[in-house]
């Protein structure tokens, strides 16, 4: 059972024990601060702990965003749950009541005994508990929802995100506690809330999925404990969500028969090489301006590849309509996509298929170059451990011996080249 806390009386708003001292102001040396490596805290959870860079740092605060329904609150649930198990965590709610998050914990069969519960909206009293509860590792369910007396604004406002931020880090870092916050996103998929936020913080990770698929990506566009843009892959189950060992077998798809406009880049998440298909479908325009749709693409880097294919390729799609989609609803931030997506352009242009068995990565250069991609030799040895045979990569990614067996490595310097090589 989730052992339940009562809310103390209402405390001075202006409480000290969360107000920076100035005792210990005095400069110091570099040299002279002692180095002390940082102790992770695994959560249980692998894919959430190659996120955070390994695990958590205790005093450390990190910020998850997402859309509502994404699952933060069920993420957030089955991590709390598993940390309850050797350490003291408090979770704090403002937006469910005891009884749905005891509900939650049932459906999704959490052994959660020692996981400490308080339904809370303020600040003050927040931190009133968390001081004698003195836990290892605390969650704020959600940022938007507390707010402190010091204010007069309404809870959300972007002065009291701002303050109310302020003061629960400013307690995570005098006591050590690791602070989960969760934070509401706008229409655009930003967070709500003013942008200072996910600078006090020292991680932030984008909770992200389609709606109609069951899988979902967090990844991490800060972090101050490690790598930015890494990725965990999960799916979501009646028992919460489920760790994606394996994401490059799920970004696939196993057509019975080969189909054109269909190609399988090699994109690089954080330190994760990973297998993605990419789907291209070219069709007569009827408008004046033709269209340009991406799903998980940049659509003005869509615009600029086809102008280096008319120019440095000789073919020419102002009369086309041009629709490309990354399968699994996975974004792609990198320029290793270039050659991909234009070999998938002019495959479904010409309705021929590309060898089944080929994958493709490399950066177009407005002058038609190909371009190297960072860590080539790795993506080449994660398509050859899911049976590719062939690859078209930039020449200055090719290995300089044959050491992938059984991988024929095809050098390109010119899109004119890739395009002999592949239609």
């Amino acid at each position: 059972m989730i052992e339940m806390i009562s809310t103390p009386v209402s405390t001075n708003p202006r409480f000290s024990g969360y107000a920076g001292g100035a005792a210990n102001s005095a400069a110091q040396r570099l040299a002279e601060v002692e180095f002390t490596s940082e102790i992770r805290i695994s959560t249980g959870i692998a894919e959430l702990d190659r996120v955070l860079g390994g695990g958590l740092v205790a005093g450390s605060v990190t910020l998850i965003g997402g859309d509502p329904g994404i699952g933060k609150s069920t993420l957030l649930s089955q991590t709390l749950a598993k940390l309850s198990d050797k350490m003291s965590v408090l979770y704090v709610t403002g937006e469910e009541s005891k009884q749905q998050v005891s509900m939650r914990a049932h459906r999704l069969e959490l052994k959660s005994d020692e996981l400490k519960l308080l339904t809370e909206t303020s600040v003050e009293r927040i931190i009133s508990v968390a001081k004698n509860e003195s836990p290892q590792i605390m969650a704020i369910d959600s940022i938007q929802t507390v707010y402190t007396d010091i204010l007069q604004s309404a809870p959300g406002s972007v002065a009291q995100v701002r303050e109310s931020a302020a003061q629960l880090v400013r307690f995570a870092k005098q006591n050590n506690t690791a602070l989960f916050l969760v934070g509401h996103v706008t229409k655009e998929g930003t967070l709500a809330g003013p942008r200072v936020l996910e600078h006090m913080v020292d991680s932030v990770l984008y909770f992200e999925g389609d709606p109609g698929s069951p899988y979902r990506v967090i990844r991490a566009i800060k972090n101050r404990f490690g790598a930015v843009n890494e990725l965990g892959v999960f799916a979501m189950t009646d028992k919460g969500l489920r760790e994606v060992s394996n994401p490059s077998a799920i970004f696939l798809s196993r057509h019975e028969e080969p189909v054109s406009g269909s190609v399988i880049m090699v994109t690089r998440e954080g330190s994760r090489p990973m297998l993605v298909e990419v789907q291209v479908l070219v069709d007569e325009s009827h408008l004046g301006n033709p269209r340009r749709v991406t799903l998980g693409l940049e659509q003005n880097r869509l615009a600029m590849l086809l102008a280096v294919l008319h120019r440095h390729g000789g073919i020419a799609m102002y009369d086309q309509d041009v629709f490309v989609n990354v399968v699994g609803g996975i974004r792609i931030n990198e320029t290793a996509a270039d050659l991909p997506v234009l070999l998938a352009v002019l495959s479904s242009f010409r309705s021929k298929p590309l060898p089944e068995d080929l994958i493709v990565f490399g950066e177009v250069g407005l002058a038609g170059e190909i371009r190297p991609v960072p860590n080539g030799l790795e993506r080449i040895r994660e398509a050859a451990k899911h049976g590719y045979k062939r690859a078209i990569v930039p020449k200055a990614n090719a290995p300089k011996k044959s050491s992938i067996k059984d991988m024929e490595i095809i050098p390109v310097q010119r899109l004119s080249e890739a395009i002999e090589q592949a239609i």
